[in-house]
């Protein structure tokens, strides 16, 4: 006589189960995704926007120190020169300026100073990018005579507007000749910098400083 066994198959994951579970797996994975995504663009745009940060700081920087040298020195003869024109393009104020500087920021010597140096700041349109515009940089000896300043070489290419005014000792100009001044008087005692630059996408950020001339009150 034989015994029947008593068998029990396991009742296994039917299909529509399969496809729900597979469906939850994908969402989890889509919102995953989406979450690195996020943090991944907020990463690249904060580094992007320290970039600028950085860039914008620099060239205040550089451009402040090179005004606070300018030259007026009622001692020692010297070229006092500063010229600072104004200039609008689109709506946005590109600024030049021709500034005659005991340079503080290039090639200083152990004192701290260095040679007269004639620098000019201009604008020209960025070929590769038409919207922004190119910041330059020429220079060269105070000492020579001729009003010429090299061959400028670009600071930057992401230029929105550069703006300068001057502090007459009572009132801010739009712009300063100080070949029309007598002497004594041809250096504003400050001049108020705003930058603005863009990034790739032209989100833009601003900059803004002022600074004094100590020269300017040698004689005032």
């Amino acid at each position: 006589m034989t015994r029947r066994r008593n068998i029990r198959f396991s009742r296994g994951f039917t299909l529509i189960e399969l496809m729900l579970a597979i469906m939850i797996l994908g969402l989890v994975l889509a919102m995953l995704a989406s979450s690195f995504n996020v943090v991944a663009h907020g990463k690249v745009q904060a580094e992007n926007r320290l970039d600028m940060d950085h860039e914008g700081r620099s060239i205040l920087w550089m451009i402040g120190n090179e005004i606070t040298g300018a030259v007026q020195t009622p001692i020692v003869a010297s070229r006092v020169l500063l010229i600072g024109q104004g200039h609008m393009s689109n709506g946005k104020p590109l600024d030049s300026l021709t500034i005659s500087t005991l340079d503080l920021s290039h090639s200083p010597s152990l004192d701290g100073f260095g040679a007269e140096r004639l620098v000019s700041y201009s604008t020209v349109i960025n070929p590769q990018n038409r919207q922004f515009s190119m910041l330059m940089r020429g220079e060269q000896s105070a000492l020579l005579t001729a009003l010429t300043t090299g061959n400028p070489i670009p600071i930057a290419g992401n230029l929105i507007s550069l703006h300068f005014r001057y502090f007459d000792g009572a009132n801010w100009q739009e712009s300063w000749d100080s070949s029309s001044l007598p002497p004594g008087r041809q250096l504003p005692g400050a001049v108020s910098i705003d930058l603005t630059i863009a990034d790739d996408q032209g989100r833009q950020l601003g900059f803004s400083t002022q600074v004094t001339l100590p020269m300017a009150y040698l004689q005032w």
